[in-house]
């Protein structure tokens, strides 16, 4: 779907620039040159993740429940097939953020360094549970990864019950649908309760009502009355604005609109798309992994070795960028595209832990 990758890249992109325009001195020192620009990405570009989760839950369903009825009956499998998808380049992008934030400290001092690790970090983030553990984050955005894996959990265990009771119950016709009953629900009391409450942030309850509209716009993409779902998401969306405006959600809200006007019109497969930007698509995960660590080291370097002027700042800015796609898609071609050997899986997690740790007793 070259579509949804142009989405993904352009998502990935805004993303990079946010914590390019938050992170580091060459933002704060380029400031002058665009201060709306800088000011529009510090303020807005945040939310636009909730494009990534709305892609997120429109793909899940594609592959797991087609036409609306799920197909899983092996959940914990499923479950762990995205973990290890996810942690394979999550260890190696974390393995050089430890390292780069060392060398960073040396060169300056700011405020977007991560600190050094301990033991307790560097282990809740190998099992992705740093958000509800409320521990220090080892780079920007990896809060997402967490919140990914809880979303596409939460989702799996509803469409395999949804399974189970329609194995069990064969004669009952409404099993057929439950599935859609089930996500339909979640995502309503995400979008009215969950995701209006803070308190709810580090949890998937909180970021479901996105990747719930995600599912359901796929569903009504492969149904008769795609007028229908079309509206009823719509109005769904436009009742949830009107009790609470969220620009978070009106992101999510245009993604989905989106993608079912462009299914709708029958280009979501075929409109044609340059191929760099289906790279940068399909090595978004990649980049957004990686692109911290790397702006970080540029930043550092920028700040120590370069004028403080806004026009060699704005460069570094600019280099920051291409660097991060450029890596982001080295480590998608090394460690997402295939599937790693298997001694990879112990040498990631076991260097992943001895960089930390070298880098705590050192006391960089």
């Amino acid at each position: 779907m070259p579509l949804i990758d142009a989405l993904k890249a352009a998502c990935c992109l805004l993303i990079v620039m946010h914590h390019l325009a938050m992170y580091g001195p060459m933002s704060n020192i380029a400031y002058p040159l665009l201060p709306v620009v800088i000011d529009g990405l510090r303020e807005y570009g945040r939310i636009v993740v909730h494009m990534f989760f709305v892609i997120s839950g429109f793909l899940l369903a594609a592959k797991l429940a087609p036409q609306g009825r799920s197909i899983v009956t092996h959940p914990m499998q499923l479950i762990q097939q995205r973990y290890v998808r996810l942690i394979t380049p999550y260890l190696v992008a974390l393995t050089v953020a430890i390292g780069c934030a060392a060398v960073a400290r040396v060169w300056m001092s700011h405020d977007s360094i991560p600190s050094a690790p301990n033991f307790f970090q560097l282990l809740a983030h190998g099992l992705l549970l740093h958000n509800l553990l409320d521990q220090e984050a080892l780079s920007a955005g990896v809060w997402y990864v967490a919140i990914d894996f809880q979303l596409f959990t939460l989702a799996v265990l509803l469409l395999w019950v949804c399974k189970h009771a329609q194995v069990q119950h064969p004669q009952w016709h409404v099993t057929s649908w439950l599935g859609c009953v089930l996500i339909f629900l979640f995502t309503v009391t995400s979008l009215f309760y969950f995701n209006r409450n803070t308190f709810w942030d580090e949890t998937a309850l909180y970021f479901f009502g996105s990747y719930g509209l995600g599912i359901l716009a796929y569903w009504g993409t492969q149904s008769r009355y795609r007028w229908l779902w079309l509206t009823v998401l719509t109005g769904l969306i436009i009742l949830a604005q009107m009790i609470d405006f969220r620009s978070r959600l009106a992101v999510a809200g245009g993604t989905v609109l989106l993608i079912g006007l462009i299914h709708y019109f029958d280009v979501l497969r075929h409109a044609y798309v340059p191929k760099y930007v289906t790279v940068i698509g399909r090595a978004s995960y990649s980049i957004f992994l990686i692109h911290f660590p790397v702006t970080l080291v540029i930043n550092a370097a920028f700040f120590k070795f370069l004028p403080h002027q806004p026009a060699v700042q704005l460069w570094g800015l600019v280099l920051a960028i291409g660097a991060s796609v450029c890596v982001g898609i080295l480590l998608f071609k090394g460690f997402e595209e295939q599937p790693v050997s298997k001694p990879l899986h112990i040498a990631l997690p076991s260097g992943f832990l001895a960089s930390g740790l070298l880098v705590m007793f050192a006391g960089v």
